[in-house]
């Protein structure tokens, strides 16, 4: 299958949920080809987790979201490690960032030693 017809199918699947986004939806499309990130920067309510979650469920990706609040911290979205005591060693707890599509829902209002930890993630070679 040509990759301008997948494209194409995966614009067409998104469209069917969310209408007059097609210039998003390419660009949201080229960043994927590209292994880039996208900002969206909108007024609230104009569909922005809803394009997001259409992408994911349109390349079958597992997709999640994270509100940034002062109080989250950089192990809130990378994981910990966490004792169990039946096994008796630590076990890794994976934060939100271990998936394929991720929305940073209001990255501006986390602290800077949050944003940083995101904005490191985010530059790790895949």
């Amino acid at each position: 299958m040509e990759y301008a017809k997948i494209l194409e199918d995966i614009r067409n699947n998104i469209e069917k949920v969310i209408v007059g986004k097609r210039e998003v939806i390419d660009l949201m499309l080229t960043a994927l080809i590209s292994s880039g990130h996208i900002l969206l920067e909108d007024v609230p309510g104009v569909g922005k987790t809803t394009i997001a979650k259409a992408l994911a469920k349109s390349i079958s990706c597992e997709f999640k979201r994270v509100q940034f609040t002062p109080d989250l911290l950089p192990s809130d979205l990378t994981g910990i490690n966490v004792y169990n005591q039946k096994l008796n060693e630590f076990e890794f707890k994976k934060g939100p960032l271990f998936t394929n599509i991720l929305l940073a829902d209001e990255i501006n209002r986390a602290t800077p030693r949050t944003q940083s930890s995101l904005l490191e993630c985010m530059g790790k070679d895949r």
